[in-house]
C-alpha cells in the first residue's frame, strides 16, 4: 500500500488534475443543493488516525464520517494496477462503491463491494443517483 503514496505523489498532469476540479466542482454542486449528503474531498487520506493512502476523489457521509465512493483518475498504462488498488482500498476500509477514469480512452469502470468485479463504460454512482461521466462534459 505505501507504494500507492508515492505514486500518487508524482501522479498530476494537468489533464489528471483538471479532471479531479471537475468532478470535485459538480459533487459540490450537489452537496450544496441539498441532493446529497455525502461530502467530496480531492486527494485527502481515508483514514485521518494514520497514514493512509490518497484516493483522488473521495465522497463522505458527513454524519458518519465514513467514506462512500472513491475515485481514481488514470490513463491506459496505469489502468489495471489503478484498478487494482481501487479494490483494494473498497475491501480495507468497507467502501461500498468505486470508480476509475481512464482519461486518454475515456472509459469509466465502476464496482461495487458486493461483486468486487469492475464493469466498464459505467459511471453511474448511486450512492449519489448521478452519472459522474456527466461533470465531464
Amino acid at each position: 500500500m505505501n507504494d500507492n503514496l508515492i505514486i500518487m505523489g508524482i501522479n498530476a498532469p494537468r489533464q489528471h488534475q483538471a479532471i479531479i476540479a471537475k468532478l470535485v466542482y459538480g459533487l459540490m454542486e450537489l452537496y450544496r443543493a441539498g441532493r446529497t449528503t455525502l461530502f467530496p474531498y480531492p486527494e485527502t487520506m481515508i483514514d485521518e488516525s494514520q497514514t493512509s493512502p490518497v484516493p483522488d476523489v473521495m465522497l463522505v457521509d458527513i454524519a458518519s464520517d465514513l467514506t462512500k465512493v472513491i475515485i481514481e483518475i488514470t490513463h491506459t498504462q496505469g489502468l489495471k494496477r489503478d484498478l487494482k488498488k481501487m479494490l483494494e482500498l473498497m475491501e480495507q476500509y468497507e467502501v461500498q462503491e468505486g470508480f476509475v477514469y481512464d482519461y486518454k480512452q475515456r472509459i469509466w469502470y465502476r464496482c461495487d463491494l458486493t461483486t468486487k468485479k469492475p464493469e466498464a463504460q459505467n459511471a453511474y454512482c448511486s450512492a449519489i443517483n448521478t452519472n459522474l461521466n456527466d461533470f465531464l462534459k
